[in-house]
Parts: structure tokens; sequence; C-alpha cells
């Protein structure tokens, strides 16, 4: 990301999203009123635990939220200046893959095993070039070779099981960017990888960003795979984002008691303990959430006050945000102790 940018930069806004899925039981609030903002060449990297609503979020951004049972009930999605909640499904047809694209998580799953790696490329180049098959098997070729696949020719008659892993994933980022969108969503997408193949796709992202101005929102619950890609980091927890900011103010200046113990829970490979640092007791479920805080039940600053309402948001610099009573300049409760970086966090 360049070190200057302005508001014309952004190319996607979300205002007070909110996504909830309703059952016969109960009506489960899996995002319920977040707000963050993308700028070209940038990458966002969403943190939290399973089931905090992060692959939700991803599925609301491209409206893709399982119907009929799940429904996106409030808020804005920005992208490109439009807000896409007030277009057709029609037009999304227009807006995914060309505007907005997704990198999934399982190469296994998202590769179709009875088409050609051409055939499902070609597909997806379909959206956006209604060309000859010549030229659309010259552009077939380009985006595998984009994505650093040796001997794409050869490739394009390939069927998914002839394909290591981190081929596939290769092949998977491949037809995410086949029609050359602003926005990728990368949901885990390196957690089917060995650790050296991680490293290797995790580059290649990074230079295609570098080439292209890509913008990238990076779903992932690894520290590390943050500190090495992301430029800010938003941390979810039961639905909301209850602090964004800077990744150096995150690792460095965590606010969030619930961010200070995601980041004390990595292992550290220079420290000798005899018990891994871990969070007490269970997030709240999304279909019974509090009224106040969401984290109060295993917060270690917890005060009456946190039962009674959720925060507000207060600010600590111009782009770092917590949701946190505690943050209050009148807050009566414990302090938040200062945080002391474990070594090696920060990239």
């Amino acid at each position: 990301m360049t070190a200057v940018q302005t508001a014309t930069d952004t190319i996607l806004e979300v205002n007070d999203l909110k996504t909830y899925i309703f059952t016969r039981a109960a009506t489960v609030k899996a995002v319920d009123g977040i707000s963050f903002n993308l700028r070209k060449g940038e990458t966002l990297g969403i943190v939290g635990e399973s089931g905090c609503g992060k692959t939700m979020t991803a599925l609301s951004l491209l409206r893709l939220v399982p119907k009929p049972a799940g429904r996106i009930v409030e808020g804005e999605i920005v992208l490109n200046g439009e807000d896409i909640l007030q277009k057709s499904e029609d037009e999304m047809r227009d807006v995914r893959g060309r505007q907005i694209s997704m990198i999934l998580q399982d190469p296994q799953t998202s590769l179709n095993p009875v088409f050609t790696i051409g055939n499902q490329l070609r597909e997806a180049l379909g959206i956006a070039h209604k060309e000859n098959k010549s030229s659309m098997l010259s552009r077939a070729v380009d985006a595998l070779r984009k994505v650093n696949v040796a001997a794409p020719e050869r490739r394009l008659d390939d069927y998914p099981h002839q394909m290591s892993g981190g081929m596939k994933q290769r092949v998977v980022g491949a037809i995410a960017m086949s029609c050359e969108p602003g926005v990728i969503i990368a949901d885990e997408p390196t957690t089917a990888l060995d650790v050296t193949i991680q490293l290797q796709y995790l580059r290649l992202l990074k230079e295609i960003q570098a080439e292209t101005g890509l913008a990238i929102i990076f779903i992932t619950h690894d520290f590390g795979v943050v500190a090495r890609m992301c430029d800010r980091v938003a941390v979810m927890y039961a639905g909301r984002i209850i602090e964004q900011g800077e990744v150096r103010d995150i690792f460095s200046r965590p606010a969030h008691p619930y961010t200070q113990a995601l980041i004390n829970s990595v292992p550290k490979l220079e420290q000798s303990v005899d018990r891994l640092y871990s969070i007490d007791g269970q997030p709240p479920l999304l279909s019974n959430l509090p009224e106040g805080c969401r984290f109060a039940p295993r917060c270690p600053y917890v005060a009456d006050q946190c039962y009674e309402a959720y925060p507000q948001s207060y600010t600590l610099n111009e782009r770092h945000y917590a949701d946190c009573w505690a943050l209050d300049p009148d807050w009566q409760g414990t302090p938040i102790e200062e945080f002391v970086p474990p070594t090696g966090t920060a990239g």
C-alpha cells in the first residue's frame, strides 16, 4: 500500500452490515453491525475464533448468503461507489467476478472434479469476455501463467485430481482473478497447504497485488499470516468487529482485552512454557447474545457497566478503534494493563 492515500482510493465501504440466519428455534445474528473500508492496493485481515462471523461476512459481500434462512437485514455495501444491496440478482452477476471475487479455503471442493481446468477457467472468463474459442484459450493460458503454473498450455487439459494441493489452490486463484476484479476475498486460502507451499502462495498473492493494485480481504485465524500479508486488521468476536487498526498498532498496542488474549495465545518458539496460554470460557451463542459487551464473561477487566450496554467505539489514533468500556476516560473499573508484545509477533 502506498504511504499516502485519500478517500478517493476507497474501493469498498461497509456500513452497519447485519446478516442474520432465521430458524424456527431462534435468530442467529451471524454478522451484527460491522463497518469497515478497503482501499485500492490494500490488504485488510479479518481475524477471530471459528464461528465469529468471518466467512458469513465474506458471503455477505458477494451477496451469496445461504437462502432462504440467511438474509442481509440492514446496512450498506458500497463497491466502486454503488451500494450492491440495491442491485437486482441479474445486476449482481455482472458484479461477481468482474468487480469482486473470492478464493475459497479448500481447493478440493472449490474445483469440479469432472471438468478439466481449462473448462472451468473458460467458464469463469466467459463472465467478462464474449470471445471466440481461440481467444478464450489464450486468456486461460495467461491466467494460469500469472499464478506461476508451469506449462500452462498442458495443464488446461488436466483434471483437478491430477494436480497437487498447492497447484489446485493456484488454479482457484487464477479462476477468481481471471476477470480482473478490483477486490479479492481470500477465505483461509492456505489452510489446506503445507507450510512451504503456504509461503510460496502468500508471496504470489503479494506479487500480483503489487502489479495490479488489487485490494484483498484476507480472512484467517493465523496471526503469522496477518503479520506477513496485511496492512490493517479487523478483529471479530461474536458477530462484531471489536477492534481494527494498522497491523503494527494491533500487534504492538492492542487495546481490546480479546485482541490481547488472541495475540498471547499464539505459541512462540523462543518461549519455554509448561502450559499454553488460553482464553477462559466460551463465546456467546449468536442466537442468544447478551445486552452488554459480548466478551464480558471472559474478560479479566470486567465491571458491572460491561454487562449493561454494548460499548461505544473509542478512537486510539486516526485508524485505530476499539469497542471497550475500559478505554473510556471515566472508566472506574480495573485499568487495562500495558500490553507487552510477545517476541516474534510483529511482522
